[in-house]
């Protein structure tokens, strides 16, 4: 049975559900903009106080579904790290059955391996993408005091689709990130720096770089801008990891409880804006706990079998299992419902590319 001596037990149990719902938000926010130069972008979708995915309303990416997958494998595994690498990788195999509509190329390679018989601990293929990044984040507010542990879990997560280092190094800073945030209302970026130092090895020489530049970047008051110029991201933040982390950091140092301001700030960066929103979004919402995640946009994300409800009810499971110590059988998922869903969410995503064609071209 899992059971954590954490401080505060009612916070980190909002965490958990907020950073699970603000994931589901900022992914659903960025997901229309996907792709979109500076300057389309603000010429098609002028403001993001609301959806445009469909109707001023939301749908969620493969950044959620995976990030759920974990919540689920941490219930069912109860603290046991091989239960938890048995569960997610044979989670991952039947997330491929319902045919997401968008999936990263190495996370596809990866499943297929898994699929094919390899063992989970080396599935992965050598790739820097952000797929263990969208996986962190409940790691990191469950262990953060566990360094070990939250080493162990992060690499079990990670290396089942990705296993160059650099992979696993930008999903620990990802994790250790939403940790720190669910523990406090504001974390000195110089403090979480010097957490990242402790925890990361010496191989993770480059990263550590990255983030003593995002810190220096913050105490100089330099803009968001600014500092993705020095990431040679100026024209859109790609999927690499060592380009994805530093901004969604860099975006929260300056964005630290303020949900909507932050989101839409690092979303209006362009590039890979469903993933760097809801990583974002992952963060704030452990920050402010899911009571203050905006209720319209909550209302508003159309979502079914995994609607608010639901991922709720994921996050209250999730607590119950890993907090209390009280085990919880994993919540049941409607699948035949997840192709439905995956095939509705496909139609509109082929609108969304026909309707690229059509002005404004700014």
């Amino acid at each position: 049975m899992l059971k954590h001596s954490i401080e505060n037990p009612e916070r980190i149990q909002s965490a958990l559900t907020g950073c699970l719902l603000g994931t589901a938000l900022g992914d659903a926010l960025g997901l229309p903009s996907e792709g979109l130069s500076y300057r389309r972008q603000h010429a098609m979708f002028p403001d993001l106080e609301h959806y445009h995915f469909i109707f001023r309303r939301g749908m969620f990416s493969d950044d959620t579904e995976h990030l759920t997958l974990v919540a689920q494998a941490l219930i069912g595994a109860q603290g046991n790290p091989a239960v938890f690498a048995r569960k997610l990788s044979w989670k991952l195999r039947f997330w491929l059955l319902g045919l997401p509509a968008g999936i990263g190329l190495s996370t596809l390679q990866g499943i297929i391996r898994l699929w094919l018989g390899i063992s989970p601990l080396e599935s992965g293929v050598f790739s820097a993408g952000n797929g263990p990044a969208m996986r962190a984040s409940l790691l990191g507010i469950l262990f953060l005091e566990e360094p070990d542990v939250l080493k162990h879990y992060n690499r079990i997560s990670t290396r089942m689709t990705h296993t160059d280092p650099r992979a696993e190094f930008g999903a620990l800073v990802l994790a250790v990130a939403a940790g720190m945030a669910a523990r406090s209302d504001h974390v000195e970026p110089r403090e979480f720096y010097q957490q990242i130092r402790q925890i990361l090895p010496e191989e993770a020489h480059d990263l550590l770089l990255l983030m003593e530049q995002a810190v220096r970047n913050f105490e100089a008051r330099k803009t968001l801008s600014e500092f993705l110029a020095g990431l040679k991201c100026e024209n859109g933040i790609s999927g690499y990891i060592y380009h994805t982390v530093p901004a969604v950091i860099y975006t929260w140092f300056k964005n630290q409880g303020n949900f909507r301001r932050g989101v839409s700030d690092i979303i209006r960066c362009g590039g890979d804006t469903d993933t760097t929103g809801a990583l974002l979004g992952g963060i704030i919402g452990a920050q402010i706990g899911h009571e203050k995640l905006p209720s319209e946009l909550l209302k508003r994300l159309w979502e079914w079998p995994r609607n608010v409800e639901w991922i709720q009810a994921l996050g209250e499971r999730l607590g119950q299992t890993c907090l209390l110590g009280e085990p919880q059988p994993e919540l049941p998922l409607n699948w035949p419902g997840v192709l439905l869903r995956n095939f509705v969410f496909l139609l509109i995503v082929i609108i969304h590319g026909f309707r690229r064609f059509l002005p404004p071209y700014k």
